[in-house]
C-alpha cells in the first residue's frame, strides 16, 4: 500500500470510528488495529488523533458546503429550494458517518469545523439571495437574515430528524419542506403583526 493509499485508509477508518463512538471514545490504538498498522504509522500521517479528526471533519465540511453552495447558485426560485433540501438529504443518505461526525459534540479546538459554522455559512448565502428577492418585491431587505435563519434552521432540523427515521423517502421530505418554505415565501406580508390579543398585551388565561 502506497503512502497515499495508507493515508486514505486511515481517514476512512477514523471516519467510521468517530461516527460510531465520537471523538473522546476513539483511540489511536483502535484506529491502528483496524488498519493493521502500528500506532507510529498513524502519528506519522496525522500527528495524532486530533490531526486525523481535523482532516475527517474538514473533508466532510467541504463536501457538504460544496453541495449546498452549488444548489444555491445554479438554480432559481423554487428549484433552488428543492435542490438545497435534496443536497442535504442526499449527503446524509450517502455519507451518514460523515454527518454523524459533524452533528456530534466536537472538541473545542475544532470550533471552525462544527456543523453550526457550516450552517452559518449557509445562512449568509441564503440571506444574500433573499435580500435581493425582497428588494424586488418591495419587502424590507434588512429582514432577510431573519428569514434565512428560519429557512436554514427548518431544513437542518428536519434533515437531522431524517438521519435516524429514513422515512418517508428523501424526495418526499424535500417536497414537503419546499411546500412549506415556498408557499410561505410566496405569501409574505409586508408588515406582519401578531394576533390582536398579543398586540394588546391581554392574554386570556381562563382557558385550561
Amino acid at each position: 500500500m502506497t503512502g497515499t493509499q495508507r493515508r486514505q485508509q486511515l481517514i476512512e477508518i477514523g471516519r467510521a470510528l468517530f461516527a460510531e463512538r465520537g471523538y473522546d471514545a476513539t483511540s489511536i490504538e483502535e484506529i491502528a488495529q483496524r488498519a493493521q498498522v502500528s500506532k507510529p504509522v498513524v502519528y506519522e500521517h496525522f500527528g495524532g488523533k486530533e490531526g486525523l479528526y481535523a482532516v475527517v471533519v474538514d473533508r466532510e465540511m467541504s463536501m457538504l458546503l460544496d453541495m449546498i453552495t452549488s444548489s444555491l447558485t445554479r438554480n432559481r426560485s423554487r428549484v433552488r429550494l428543492e435542490q438545497v433540501a435534496l443536497a442535504l438529504l442526499t449527503y446524509i443518505e450517502e455519507r451518514t458517518d460523515g454527518f454523524r461526525i459533524l452533528v456530534r459534540d466536537q472538541p473545542a479546538v475544532n470550533a471552525d469545523g462544527r456543523y453550526s459554522s457550516l450552517l452559518n455559512e449557509a445562512v449568509n448565502q441564503v440571506a444574500h439571495l433573499l435580500a435581493g428577492d425582497f428588494a424586488r418585491r418591495d419587502l424590507d431587505p434588512s429582514l432577510a437574515p431573519l428569514y434565512a435563519q428560519a429557512l436554514v434552521g427548518m431544513v437542518s432540523t428536519a434533515a437531522t430528524w431524517w438521519l435516524d427515521e429514513r422515512t418517508p423517502p428523501k424526495e418526499v421530505v424535500a417536497a414537503h419542506l419546499v411546500n412549506l418554505c415556498w408557499n410561505g415565501l410566496s405569501h409574505l406580508e409586508a408588515e406582519p403583526g401578531l394576533s390582536s390579543e398579543w398586540n394588546t398585551g391581554q392574554v386570556d388565561d381562563s382557558a385550561g
